[in-house]
């Protein structure tokens, strides 16, 4: 691989570090109680929000409606994800320091593997949190769950959620852009220089 491709790869692979700078995903909720919306934001390695008290606010609507309380103790993938995204950061530059187009792929092919391993993990979270009610809740309604939307909007009796990728998930997304780059890029220079060689031969 050529210099420039190697520093795309190591591009790429520092590209991650945008998860420990902002959410990768945002929850908002609109309620008649709080018509101004509430903004709950999931990082790599906690839960937030738009305010201190946004997570405290989504635990008082979902104990109306039987949802267990949101915290991020309650989420083990939370305590480990930031070692995942660690470990890809330090591997992705020594693979771009290597320069080998086949690990390039390995790595490329690994990081969309646990973001689609992590897209399904979430979708579990909400699926779990919209359907295992307590049925002593206050507002109650047979057969309703309340899973909310895991990109897009839905509409829950009188809520209004709406789910959207954050720009810590951009991270991931240049990574992968930009490492799937270096390898075509590698790949081109593979077809070229055959026919240079060829070339040489032919004039001698």
């Amino acid at each position: 691989m050529k210099a420039y491709q190697k520093m795309l790869m190591i591009v790429a692979s520092l590209s991650l570090g945008l998860l420990f700078v902002f959410p990768m995903w945002k929850i908002y909720l609109k309620a008649p109680q709080y018509p101004e919306g509430l903004e709950l934001h999931i990082w790599v390695n906690k839960l937030g929000g738009s305010s201190e008290s946004v997570l405290q606010n989504f635990n008082i609507l979902n104990h109306y409606i039987g949802m267990k309380p949101i915290h991020a103790a309650s989420f083990a993938e939370l305590q480990f994800m930031p070692y995942i995204v660690i470990a890809f950061m330090v591997t992705g530059v020594l693979v771009g320091l290597v320069g080998k187009r086949k690990l390039v792929l390995g790595w490329t092919g690994l990081l969309m593997l646990a973001g689609a391993a992590g897209i399904v993990d979430f979708y579990l979270w909400l699926v779990n949190f919209g359907t295992n009610l307590d049925p002593m809740a206050a507002i109650k309604v047979p057969g309703m769950t309340y899973i909310p939307p895991l990109l897009g909007n839905k509409q829950l009796l009188n809520f209004e959620a709406l789910s959207l990728p954050a720009l810590g998930s951009l991270g991931i997304f240049m990574a992968i852009t930009i490492a799937g780059l270096s390898y075509i890029f590698s790949l081109r220079n593979q077809t070229i220089n055959p026919v240079h060689e060829k070339g040489k031969v032919a004039v001698a």
